[in-house]
């Protein structure tokens, strides 16, 4: 008897071990549709771009980068900085109201940023590039732009987030491959938030029509 117990036991801890436990589902990405475009336009969204196209020939001085010094950083090229105008005369022509433009520091996001809309852009150092850091340097960057995608939009207009693919990849998994892919979200408050779908660069041109 003492040896069956122990025999279901030892069965019953092994299917608990990380060795049997089920993989997470990958992530999926969706497409966005002609119907969300729509919403958009009442506004109350959450707007996330990848900045625009870079030169991958010239990497981030690693371990740190100086933020004041575009030098050290991957750069964006002048394909990037046309992208991501595109991206943003097409937000416009489609009468996607934006109300405030949060840009991560990197000069490829805020160069982005500009690019797309102007200006008006608040530059939040917790939007940093997560990729060159530790667990701990890239926790407050996780926390923030979940709060982001999170907090409800002004009322009439949707909030704009310009940073990078890997802080989405910290934060639920999915890393848009194409840089200038914006991601929709629907905010929830403390509920959290909803991915709606992505739309990659070349995409918008569909809408217009």
């Amino acid at each position: 008897m003492r040896m069956k117990l122990l025999s279901c036991l030892w069965v019953f801890s092994a299917l608990l071990s990380p060795a049997f436990a089920e993989e997470p589902p990958a992530f999926q990405e969706k497409a966005v549709t002609l119907e969300t475009v729509k919403m958009l336009r009442n506004g109350g969204y959450v707007i996330y771009m990848r900045h625009g196209n870079t030169d991958t020939s010239r990497p981030d001085r690693v371990p740190k980068v100086d933020l004041n010094d575009c030098s050290t950083q991957r750069p964006l090229t002048e394909e990037g900085r046309k992208v991501a105008a595109q991206v943003g005369e097409a937000i416009r022509k489609l009468k996607i109201p934006v109300g405030e433009v949060h840009s991560s520091p990197m000069c490829r996001a805020k160069e982005s940023a500009q690019a797309a809309f102007g200006n008006g852009i608040t530059i939040d150092n917790n939007l940093m590039y997560t990729s060159n850091l530790t667990d701990e340097e890239k926790n407050p960057i996780i926390q923030q732009t979940r709060a982001l995608l999170s907090k409800p939009a002004p009322e009439g207009s949707n909030r704009v987030v310009v940073a990078h693919a890997p802080n989405l990849m910290d934060l639920m998994g999915y890393f848009p491959k194409l840089e200038a892919t914006v991601a929709i979200f629907r905010p929830g408050g403390e509920k959290g938030f909803e991915y709606l779908g992505s739309i990659p660069p070349a995409q918008w041109q569909q809408f217009l029509k």
